[in-house]
């Protein structure tokens, strides 16, 4: 009769909870740093691509005048 009153179920204990916890807020804190080093990363490209193309930009219009599309054949006959 001492067994009707009792759960069998198995039971987690209270520091397997806690292990559970820290690792939860140990990959949460990882994910967060990797997120805002992955985002620097990627604002850093796109300035460093987009200062380039400035650049690049400013090299083909200094030559002035309309560019006469030659066929690349005829550049390796020239």
């Amino acid at each position: 009769m001492g067994y009707r009153g009792r759960d069998a179920r198995p039971r987690l204990a209270l520091w397997t909870l806690v292990v559970l916890g820290n690792v939860v807020l140990l990959v949460a804190a990882a994910g967060v740093a990797v997120l805002a080093t992955l985002l620097s990363l990627v604002t850093l490209a796109g300035a460093a691509l987009a200062g380039w193309h400035l650049t690049r930009r400013g090299s083909v219009t200094r030559r002035g005048g309309m560019s006469v599309p030659v066929a690349l054949a005829s550049r390796r006959r020239a």
